[in-house]
């Protein structure tokens, strides 16, 4: 498992720096990070918030894993299907895509 995403996630959770949710994530694109996706968001949610991160510059990760795998890496009790963070640095950013494969 990708320790640096896990500890980024946490940190974001604790601190209250992230927002969840497909609807919230694409609404406030401007304040994100990076955003993380699981393989449990619908392909048409999916491609709205692809589109919403790439016309305001917000690094993508594909997470390879479910809703329910994502939740419990966030540390959390419930199902999380989009996550994004709002207080990584560029270099923890970078350093993420760069464990993950993703540019």
């Amino acid at each position: 498992m990708a320790k640096l995403l896990e500890k980024a996630l946490t940190n974001a959770i604790k601190e209250r720096k992230r927002t969840l949710g497909a609807k919230q994530i694409i609404s406030s694109m401007k304040d994100s990070k990076l955003v993380v996706i699981s393989q449990s968001v619908p392909t048409e949610i999916a491609k709205k918030i692809e589109e919403t991160a790439q016309t305001d510059n917000v690094p993508l990760l594909h997470f390879n894993g479910t809703s329910v795998i994502l939740g419990k890496l966030c540390g959390l009790q419930f199902r999380v299907s989009t996550i994004s963070l709002n207080s990584l640095s560029d270099t923890n950013v970078q350093a993420i895509l760069k464990e993950h494969g993703t540019k």
